[in-house]
């Protein structure tokens, strides 16, 4: 009787102690869960989102984008400037154009022409951010949306200040704000360096154009280099609030400016056909030997913070400094 006690005993002991060893283990798994929870709902409160506004609305952008995608090539400037390589680029199929831009080689894969952008490479890129002009891809936002969080902003067709403005924007949504303030103060001072070392009369008009083969389009006091020049302290020949003026010669007579800075096209040229009319010899910039040919890509085509102090740098060449 004594021994069956015991091993009642023990059982009840036994028993009771595997009774402890479960409260324990099942205390240490709920223990374990709630501390899994606890770090998912942190690794969640620590994904910072941004809500970017653009030219088509506004869009969510989560922690900061690694893989981006840019269909014009002041975006590229833009994150140039910032020290950001894109994985893809709207190229036009001409890599020696970026080369030039970023002033070296960069790996990247082309996305077609800045006109008409290839979606299906885009998306096979994967990326997380792709950043769009207003002009050209208003039409395809929502297809570009479908592929990651897509900003819309202006290039094409802005000022210096625009330019200056998706600067910013950009800035905001690669989470760049402060590098990107500290850029455009360095800019501003550029800007007013250069500025300052011009010794052109401050009522000489100048006139920036592009000249193809059968039109020459004249960039007003609207457009960015012409605004930009305008903060340079040069008077445009064409002021007006639309960027741009096709003009024929007779036109250009009218407005007779003192300096002609032509970004020609390649091959023939509409000037060609000007050179040996008697109106074209009177005009006071041919004259006077201040007609000059500048970088097409550079003065019409890159648009940014880089690229508008090379154009600057450019223009203190051309007209002297002291």
């Amino acid at each position: 009787m004594r021994e069956s006690r015991k091993v009642r005993t023990f059982g009840g002991g036994a028993f009771i102690l595997l009774l402890a060893i479960m409260v324990m283990l099942s205390g240490c798994n709920n223990s374990q869960k709630t501390t899994e929870a606890e770090k998912t709902s942190a690794e969640t409160s620590n994904q910072e989102i941004r809500t970017i506004k653009h030219e088509m609305g506004e869009t969510e952008i989560k922690d900061t984008p690694k893989k981006i995608v840019t269909l014009e090539l002041s975006f590229v400037d833009s994150l140039n400037a910032l020290g950001i390589k894109p994985i893809g680029i709207s190229d036009d199929n001409k890599k020696e154009m970026i080369v030039k831009l970023v002033g070296q080689e960069m790996d990247y894969t082309s996305v077609g022409t800045r006109e008409q952008p290839n979606l299906e490479v885009i998306s096979s890129l994967q990326p997380d951010l792709i950043i769009a002009d207003a002009e050209r891809h208003k039409g395809i936002y929502k297809d570009l949306q479908q592929i990651a969080p897509t900003i819309v902003l202006k290039s094409r067709e802005s000022t210096y200040q625009e330019n200056l403005d998706s600067f910013k924007t950009i800035a905001k949504a690669v989470n760049q704000e402060d590098a990107a303030a500290k850029r455009l103060n360095e800019h501003e001072k550029t800007i007013k360096e250069l500025k300052s070392k011009l010794t052109v009369d401050s009522n000489m008009t100048v006139l920036p154009a592009v000249v193809r083969d059968t039109s020459f389009q004249a960039h007003t006091s609207s457009s960015y280099d012409g605004e930009l020049l305008e903060r340079m302290g040069l008077k445009n020949a064409i002021q007006q609030e639309l960027p741009h003026a096709e003009m024929n010669l007779e036109q250009l007579v009218e407005i007779d400016p003192d300096v002609l800075l032509l970004a020609n096209n390649e091959g023939k040229l509409l000037t060609d056909e000007w050179k040996d009319n008697p109106l074209w010899k009177d005009l006071k910039a041919v004259k006077n030997g201040q007609v000059y040919s500048v970088d097409r890509d550079l003065w019409t085509r890159y648009r940014g913070v880089v690229s508008a102090e090379a154009i600057a740098k450019d223009t203190l060449k051309m007209l002297g400094e002291e």
